[in-house]
């Protein structure tokens, strides 16, 4: 049974900070915090971890001989505002080298990624897949791609405002965000 992404309040009304988020438990589930509300999910299912993986395979295989930055998957969470809390966990993101944080935080990283990639899975809503695309894009995420596994196609939003649509049989590009980066959708799905 698919199931609605629930909002949790924390105590009457109390809005939660990223360092409560850091220090919750939540097994089993994905969570985010939007304007200190918490976002309970549940987890996206085989084929998401699959077109994630191929991915983050392809992303790594590029950035990483290059020594253009830092490749992270798996729901990695940024703090992208403060007062109150937004906190998103792309399913794979991007930060250019410069803009790696030294030492890692061992908890959320107060920046937003070069990058970030939003995979569907069926209990996504477009709302609220649309109100990600925002926030990433207005704390200066400069690419988001949202990669749609069932209808094989994948959404580009740039920072410039710009969208286009990549089919199955086209290629995602990493622009100037990551020069030199192509990868045939098709490859991910």
């Amino acid at each position: 049974m698919l199931t609605k992404p629930a909002y949790v309040p924390v105590m009457s009304g109390d809005l939660m900070t990223a360092e409560d988020l850091f220090r919750s438990s939540f097994p089993d589930k994905r969570v985010e915090l939007v304007r200190g509300e918490l976002i309970v999910r549940e987890p996206p299912g085989y084929r998401h971890g699959a077109v994630t993986a191929q991915l983050t395979t392809a992303l790594m295989n590029h950035v990483v001989p290059r020594d253009l930055g830092q490749v992270v998957a798996g729901d990695v969470g940024f703090t992208l505002a403060r007062g109150p809390d937004t906190v998103r966990g792309p399913d794979v993101a991007f930060v250019r080298r410069g803009r790696v944080p030294r030492p890692l935080p061992s908890a959320f990283a107060e920046l937003a990624p070069d990058l970030a990639v939003e995979i569907l899975s069926p209990s996504d809503r477009s709302g609220e897949t649309l109100a990600k695309v925002a926030d990433w894009l207005n704390a200066g995420t400069r690419l988001v791609w949202v990669i749609d596994p069932s209808r094989r196609q994948a959404r580009v939003y740039r920072q410039d405002g710009t969208l286009a649509t990549v089919e199955a049989a086209g290629t995602l590009d990493g622009e100037d965000v990551l020069p030199g980066f192509s990868c045939p959708l098709e490859a991910v799905l």
